[in-house]
């Protein structure tokens, strides 16, 4: 499967879990490809609204450009929206980050699956149906 369908799979596979959940959610047709900040979904509750940019990679590690990043921040900002980071690396599942918990490298920013374990939310914590547990502290 090349990359851009598991890209699109993944992002299918976000909508329905945040539809399911009884969230609204859709993909944004042309998110990357318009001359507009576009995400690559937007989804909603009567309390929240995401703009979540998606990435799938079989790397340990995703690189995003300054620009990617910028044109998150934009489109939420302007939509009133929580800007967000979704990625799923192999064998592991969505990790969601805010924009200010990526790396910074050089001129790119960057997570890792080491940083999406430690920073990133799991889909039921982004939802607010779970809360992330602190690993070091045992009830």
């Amino acid at each position: 499967m090349n990359t851009k369908a598991k890209g699109t799979k993944g992002e299918r596979e976000l909508v329905k879990a945040f539809n399911e959940a009884g969230w609204a959610c859709f993909r944004a047709a042309g998110s990357g490809s318009s001359p507009y900040p576009s995400p690559d979904l937007i989804a909603a509750n009567a309390i929240r609204r995401l703009a979540i940019e998606c990435k799938v990679t079989k790397d340990k590690k995703k690189y995003f450009e300054h620009g990617e990043l910028e044109q998150l921040r934009i489109f939420a900002q302007k939509f009133g929206a929580e800007g967000w980071i979704g990625v799923k690396f192999s064998g592991e599942e969505w990790y969601f980050l805010m924009l200010e918990d990526l790396e910074q490298t050089g001129n790119l920013f960057a997570v890792s699956v080491e940083l999406a374990k430690r920073r990133g939310l799991k889909i039921d914590e982004v939802m607010g149906k779970e809360e992330k547990s602190d690993s070091g502290n045992i009830p």
